[in-house]
């Protein structure tokens, strides 16, 4: 293969020997030089690949879409207020997913009291079975979501982690109504017994308060 070196006719043997190996040597080096980049970079990739994988190995890829119902892990850096005390929950009751934004980015229905983005990253998200909402949040500390078929379904059952709002909400309207129902059944009792009775139910009910 020819080369063609620009020279001067005054230009002696050792002057165009060295514009050979500036010319010549030089581009060799370079192009030497970007293959060994590129295998380089082609290396980085397929090594990258297989640390994912087998990080992935054995996950279950979630996809959510709007309208279902997701816990929410309340991250330290983004909800300060929230997570001002280690004795605090980690996650908070569900959160209606709104929009996808796409497979790793969701978009939830966040009060505005938050005062943060509504946008969340797949992470911290997990799914939440509406058909149970007693289950126990996966995000709590010591939390289990095991699906349990023993455990009671009585409203007034007291949980021992923290009591999400849907539950104390279930919570508060059974105990009106169990107070109501009392109150309703004393003044039918009430109703029935003579004044010397409904002095001694009174006296009785003092002296056990």
């Amino acid at each position: 293969m020819a080369h063609f070196i620009p020279c001067h006719k005054t230009d002696d043997a050792s002057h165009i020997a060295d514009l050979f190996f500036k010319e010549i040597d030089g581009k060799k080096k370079t192009e030497f030089v970007k293959q060994i980049h590129e295998k380089t970079r082609q290396n980085i990739e397929r090594r990258t690949e297989q640390y994912a994988n087998q990080a992935n190995k054995g996950r279950k890829k979630v996809v959510f879409e709007p309208g279902d119902w997701v816990w929410l892990h309340i991250r330290k850096a983004r909800f300060p207020v929230q997570r001002r005390s280690k004795l605090l929950p980690r996650g908070d009751d569900p959160f209606q997913v709104i929009e996808r934004i796409n497979d790793n980015a969701y978009k939830l229905d966040l009060p505005g009291e938050y005062n943060v983005s509504a946008s969340f990253n797949v992470s911290d998200l997990s799914p939440f079975d509406v058909g149970d909402n007693l289950k126990t949040n996966p995000f709590q500390e010591g939390g289990n979501d095991e699906n349990k078929e023993a455990a009671p379904r009585d409203p007034l059952h007291v949980l021992a982690s923290p009591i999400i709002r849907a539950w104390a909400k279930r919570f508060k309207e059974t105990l009106n109504g169990l107070i109501q129902d009392t109150c309703a059944d004393f003044e039918v009792l009430k109703s029935k017994m003579s004044p010397h009775e409904d002095q001694g139910l009174i006296n009785f009910l003092k002296a056990i308060d």
